[in-house]
């Protein structure tokens, strides 16, 4: 005799690859690594206070 398959089991592993490959997509598309954003925070900050540095006082 063969054993009954739990079909909720199957749906749900197909669900959970298309996020996977869905997320993978996003990742491509928008992401950044936390290393970058970090950077980029940075350069506008000292981009900031050089430009607010060089400002005239009236």
């Amino acid at each position: 005799m063969v054993e009954p398959v739990n079909l909720n089991r199957f749906r749900k592993a197909a669900a959970r690859a298309e996020d996977k490959a869905r997320a993978a997509e996003n990742v491509v598309k928008h992401g950044r690594t936390k290393a970058q954003k970090e950077l980029e925070k940075a350069r506008a900050a000292k981009a900031a206070r050089d430009h607010s540095g060089k400002e005239r006082k009236t």
